[in-house]
């Protein structure tokens, strides 16, 4: 009989796409979120559950060997909810003798002008990179003491398929339609998005391990080279046969002229990554399994072949990671 994987967060852009992996795979998969009810492909258990509340993720985790948390508090109640929901996700994991995998960011590293990578010092310059900072610390925590064995996965900014990120949220509609982009930052620093379907393999994939090197540990999600953003919006207009003219606004100017969604708004903080080389190094986890990154020019079109299938109502709430 195959594992059973539970997501949490299942309904993220995030979450949804471990949940596709899990089954491609060929894993049993739990969904949970708070409502319980969401699409999902057949032969999914769909149940409703807060991660906060302990005593639930216990009933809910049991009998799996992975747990999955992709959980994903709006940021304006990150302080009130995310540590709970920490605490229910150790709780159901290490009640079950289940690894627990994290999707995380790179926040916490605060100002760079070199890569990334696992081994670069943790030095936030944002409330929410300091309090990503203190999620790890959380988990890693509970991993030292034996409660729950824990693995992080850290993506940089993400696009693709059901995203709304400070990057993609955007540059895709526009540069698609051949109108101007307006992009916060400066669009020809070097930059590695992230392709949401990486960062749903990489969690995945270190779901399935046993081996306690490659547990209590970050890793990075692998990316193809660094590009710029103007490239990798030139990639867009390309594929689209459009000629989309970019923007580029100043990050000090963001609140004053109000250009930006409310994701964008409440995430102000940390748009100083588009000031700078965000560049993300996952090389260590793609020598340890083998698996390559998406390219851009794929990762773009699964993107805007997903905008064809789905058009969202702009008035939604964003989904993020």
């Amino acid at each position: 009989m195959s594992e059973l994987h539970v997501v949490l967060g299942a309904t993220g852009a995030t979450g949804r796409q471990v949940v596709a992996e899990l089954l491609r795979r060929g894993h049993r998969v739990r969904a949970v979120h708070r409502g319980g009810n969401g699409r999902f492909p057949d032969g999914v258990e769909v149940v409703a559950g807060d991660a906060a509340d302990a005593a639930r993720m216990i009933e809910i985790c049991a009998g799996a060997t992975t747990v999955h948390s992709c959980i994903l508090p709006a940021f304006d109640r990150w302080m009130e909810e995310f540590p709970a929901a920490l605490r229910g996700c150790i709780a159901g994991a290490g009640a079950a003798g289940a690894t627990l995998t994290f999707a995380d960011d790179t926040w916490m590293y605060g100002r760079m002008t070199e890569a990334m990578t696992e081994s670069t010092p943790v030095a936030p310059v944002s409330n929410r990179g300091a309090l990503r900072a203190w999620f790890a610390e959380i988990l890693f925590g509970a991993h030292a003491r034996g409660e729950v064995r824990v693995v992080i996965a850290r993506a940089g900014e993400l696009y693709g398929p059901g995203v709304t990120s400070l990057l993609d949220g955007r540059i895709f509609k526009p540069a698609a339609a051949g109108r101007p982009v307006i992009y916060l930052g400066d669009p020809d620093m070097p930059l590695t998005p992230t392709f949401i379907g990486d960062f749903a393999r990489t969690l995945v994939t270190l779901g399935e391990q046993d081996d306690e090197s490659v547990l209590g540990r970050v890793w990075h999600v692998p990316h193809p080279m660094q590009t710029t953003a103007r490239e990798f919006i030139g990639e867009i207009g390309r594929q689209c046969g459009t000629t989309p003219r970019l923007v580029p606004v100043p990050v000090g100017a963001v609140r004053p002229l109000g250009l930006v969604s409310p994701l964008a708004r409440q995430g102000a903080e940390i748009l100083y990554q588009f000031t700078m080389p965000f560049v993300v190094n996952g090389m260590a986890f793609t020598t340890s399994f083998g698996e390559q990154p998406t390219s851009y020019t794929n990762g773009i079109a699964a993107t805007l072949a997903d905008m064809r299938l789905n058009v969202r109502d702009p008035r939604a709430a964003p989904v993020g990671a």
